[in-house]
């Protein structure tokens, strides 16, 4: 009796980290979506954009996952597709907005200080988040939750990608940089994708 109200515990326990964790990341996306649009808007910038894209399907996931383990009735499966779906969303935004970049179907962009400033936060917050969903998703075995921290991981990878391509655009005019070095995450990207859709968990970076 005494260990099966351990497990109930330890469970409780999981539940609510893993509640906690969510809700934290919800709230980190509003304020990368909210900040990466007016950047956006204001520098012309579509790297801000594609990072702003992907901080909306991260805040979409993170709601998925979050009513996942709310008590609601959303299945493991469906919580794990719906990831899956997001990752492959995100994969074609990123293509389709480094495409618009390279063509020049883009305003040029400008500096902003605002959005380095934003990109150097979401590069130290997002590998933390990431750490934490994995550790949760290996105690919880969710796929879903795994599929969560690979789209936070790319988050921080698109952070660092972004500000080189902020950086190199204002300080040596090559504004290709951002959108080429976008492209190449893709196929991590769509490799994760694939391995949700099978929910056999994913392999984060």
């Amino acid at each position: 009796m005494s260990e099966m109200n351990s497990n109930v515990s330890i469970e409780t326990e999981r539940l609510t980290a893993i509640r906690r964790i969510q809700l934290i990341t919800i709230l980190w996306m509003l304020v990368e979506v909210v900040v990466s649009a007016v950047v956006a808007l204001r520098a012309h910038s579509i790297a801000v954009l594609g990072f702003g894209g992907d901080s909306m399907i991260e805040l979409l996931s993170a709601l998925a996952v979050l009513v996942r383990f709310s008590g609601k009735r959303l299945s493991e499966q469906r919580a794990s597709r719906i990831a899956a779906v997001l990752l492959y969303s995100l994969g074609a935004f990123i293509v389709a907005a480094s495409a618009l970049s390279m063509l020049k179907l883009w305003l040029p962009p400008e500096p902003s200080y605002l959005g380095m400033a934003l990109l150097v936060s979401a590069a130290a917050v997002m590998p933390w988040l990431a750490r934490r969903k994995r550790q949760l998703s290996r105690a919880t075995g969710s796929s879903a939750l795994a599929a969560d921290a690979v789209q936070s991981s790319v988050c921080a990878w698109l952070a660092w990608i972004a500000l080189a391509g902020l950086t190199l655009n204002a300080a040596f005019g090559i504004s290709w940089a951002d959108p080429l070095a976008a492209l190449a995450i893709t196929p991590i990207i769509m490799k994760e994708a694939r391995e949700a859709w099978k929910e056999r968990g994913c392999r984060c970076y």
